[in-house]
C-alpha cells in the first residue's frame, strides 16, 4: 500500500500520497460545488467536513467538450459541474523555512483545459526549486465565461465572471491553508499560459484579488481579451436562442437544462463568431463595472491593476499551432484584414510592410499569431513596466521535430521547459530527432528564472527588467541571448491596433 500523508485544513483533513520525493493531493474542494440553485452563481465556501477525505485522486474536470479533457492518448477525465477542486504538490523532504508557492492556471481558450495534466503536476518544478506547486481548476465557457445574469431572478440571481471569481476563490483557500502544507501564504506567485496567462492579468485587475498574490508571469497571454456589458448581454442572448430559449424562459432554461445541452449551445454560438468575426473571442471575462471594474489592458495601462513584479512573453511561432490544428486565428490574409478592420485605413499595410513575404501563408501565420498574443502584450510590457518591475522574454526554442513539422516554437510549447518535460517519454521522443541538449538547457533558463522570481520577485541578474528606453528581451534558445526592441519594425506597425468588437 502506498504512502500516505494527512494535512488539516480550514475544512476538514485531507490525504494525499507521499511518495520518495514528492508528496501530492489531488482534487481538494476550494468551493462548494456549483449545482442546483448554485448553478452560474458565485462560488460558495465548502461545508466542512469530518473524518479524512481522500485526496489521492483526480475527480472531475470542468464541464467542456470531451476533447478538452483527454489526459492521455486514449484516456479522458470525465466531466461535471462539481469540479472547483485544486491540487498541490510539494517536496516530501523538510524544509527548514517555508516554501514559496506557484499557483499554476491551465489555458484552453477559457473552454477546455484540466489541471489533471501530468504535465502540470510540477514535482519537477516544486523539487527543483524546493516550492510548493498548487495547480487548480476553474468554470469554463457556457459556466465560466458568459454573463447570463440579465436571466437572473430575484429568487435565483445568476452572477457574472464566473470563472474569474472562481480563480479568486482557490487563491483564498491558498491564503488560509497553504500554511498547512509548509509553505509561505505571503509569498505567492501565480502563472498562466493562453487564456491561463489572460487569467493572470485579469486578476492584477480585479480588486478581490488584491493581496491574494505577490508576483505574476504571463505565458502567451491574449491580453486584450475582454467584453464591455453590453456585448456580453448580446452574446448571452445569443447563447440563450441557440438552447432554443426566449428572453422570458431564458431563467428556466438555464437552470434546468442538462449541462451538456447548455454547454453545446454556447459552443455552437461561440463557433459562429469566430467564422463570423476573426480576432474577436466572445468567452472571456466581462468588464461588469463592479467584480472586474476595467479590462485588464486598460487597468494595467492606467496604472490601477495591482502592482507587482511580472513576467511575460510569448513563443516567436505563435500561430502555427492554430493555423494547423485550431482554425481560430486570424492566420490568412482574408482574416487578418477582417480583424483590422476598425483599426484605420492604413493598419492592414502597415502589417503587410512589416512582415516579409506577406501575404505568403507562413508571414500571415506569423502576423496572426502576433495579432493575438504578442502585439497586447507588448502593450502589457510598456504599461505595467511603469508601475512595477517588469521582465519580457520571447521563446524561440525548438527541437528538430517541430522545425520538420514546421511548427516551430509555436503556442503552448513554452511549457515543456517550464514544467521540465524533458525526460518524460513525451519529451524524450520529441527530441528523438535532435535538440534535447538545447531542451534540458531552455530547461534550466526557464525554471532557475521562474523560481529565482518566485522566491525573491526577480529573476537571475542577467535578465534585466524592461523599460520603455531599452525594451530588453530575454531570447530563450539555445544559446539565450539578450535583445533590445527585438522585432521593432514590427512592434512599430501593430501601435494602433485594436481587437474587434462583437457586431
Amino acid at each position: 500500500m502506498a504512502a500516505t500523508i494527512d494535512i488539516t485544513t480550514a475544512d476538514g483533513v485531507v490525504r494525499g500520497r507521499r511518495g520518495n520525493r514528492v508528496s501530492r493531493w489531488r482534487s481538494i474542494p476550494y468551493a462548494a460545488p456549483p449545482l442546483g440553485d448554485l448553478r452560474f452563481r458565485a462560488p460558495r465556501p465548502v461545508d466542512p467536513w469530518s473524518g479524512v477525505r481522500q485526496a489521492t485522486a483526480f475527480t472531475s474536470a470542468a464541464m467542456q467538450h470531451r476533447s478538452g479533457a483527454r489526459t492521455g492518448p486514449r484516456s479522458f477525465q470525465p466531466t461535471s459541474e462539481d469540479a472547483l477542486t485544486l491540487n498541490v504538490t510539494l517536496p516530501t523532504r523538510p524544509s527548514a523555512a517555508p516554501r514559496p508557492v506557484l499557483v499554476f492556471i491551465h489555458g484552453g481558450g477559457y473552454l477546455t483545459g484540466t489541471s489533471a495534466l501530468a504535465l502540470y503536476s510540477g514535482s519537477r518544478l516544486a523539487l527543483r526549486g524546493d516550492a510548493v506547486v498548487v495547480s487548480l481548476n476553474y468554470r469554463l465557457g457556457a459556466f465560466g465565461y458568459i454573463d447570463f445574469s440579465e436571466f437572473g431572478t430575484p429568487e435565483h440571481p445568476f452572477d457574472s465572471n464566473l470563472g474569474l471569481r472562481d480563480q479568486v476563490a482557490a487563491l483564498q483557500w491558498v491564503r488560509t491553508n497553504i500554511a498547512a502544507f509548509g509553505a509561505d501564504p505571503d509569498n505567492v506567485t501565480i502563472f498562466g499560459e493562453s487564456a491561463g496567462a489572460h487569467a493572470v492579468l485579469s486578476l492584477l485587475a480585479t480588486p478581490a484579488a488584491n493581496g491574494l498574490f505577490h508576483r505574476a508571469i504571463a505565458q502567451s497571454a491574449p491580453a486584450d481579451w475582454a467584453m464591455t456589458a453590453d456585448e456580453a448581454r448580446v452574446f448571452a442572448r445569443r447563447c440563450v436562442a441557440a438552447l432554443g430559449a426566449t428572453p422570458d424562459t431564458a431563467a428556466t432554461a438555464l437552470r434546468t437544462a442538462g449541462a451538456n445541452d447548455i454547454r453545446r449551445a454556447v459552443d455552437r454560438t461561440i463557433n459562429r463568431v469566430l467564422r463570423e468575426q476573426p480576432g474577436l473571442y466572445p468567452a472571456c471575462p466581462v468588464v461588469d463595472g463592479d467584480y472586474l471594474p476595467r479590462a485588464p489592458i486598460d487597468a494595467i495601462r492606467e496604472g490601477t491593476a495591482y502592482r507587482v513584479p511580472l513576467i511575460i512573453g510569448t513563443t516567436r511561432d505563435e500561430g502555427t499551432l492554430f493555423a494547423r490544428f485550431i482554425d481560430e486565428l486570424p492566420t490568412t490574409p482574408d482574416r487578418l484584414r477582417a480583424a483590422l478592420a476598425g483599426s484605420g485605413d492604413d493598419a492592414e499595410s502597415r502589417i503587410a510592410a512589416a512582415y516579409s513575404g506577406y501575404p505568403r501563408p507562413t508571414a500571415a501565420v506569423r502576423a496572426g499569431g502576433d495579432f493575438t498574443f504578442w502585439r497586447p502584450s507588448v502593450t502589457v510590457m510598456e504599461s505595467h513596466s511603469r508601475h512595477a518591475p517588469t521582465y519580457a522574454y520571447r521563446y524561440d526554442f525548438a527541437p528538430r521535430a517541430l522545425h520538420i513539422a514546421r511548427l516551430g516554437a509555436t503556442h503552448a510549447t513554452d511549457l515543456l521547459p517550464v514544467f521540465g518535460a524533458a525526460d518524460t517519454p513525451f519529451g524524450r521522443a520529441l527530441t528523438a530527432a535532435g535538440g534535447r541538449r538545447g531542451l534540458l538547457a531552455v530547461t534550466d533558463q526557464f525554471q532557475d528564472n521562474w523560481l529565482t522570481f518566485a522566491r525573491s520577485g526577480a529573476p537571475l541578474p542577467s535578465w534585466p527588467a524592461y523599460t520603455e528606453e531599452r525594451r530588453s528581451t530575454l531570447i530563450i534558445d539555445y544559446p539565450t541571448r539578450l535583445e533590445h526592441d527585438p522585432d521593432k519594425s514590427k512592434r512599430l506597425a501593430w501601435q494602433g491596433v485594436r481587437a474587434p468588437t462583437l457586431v
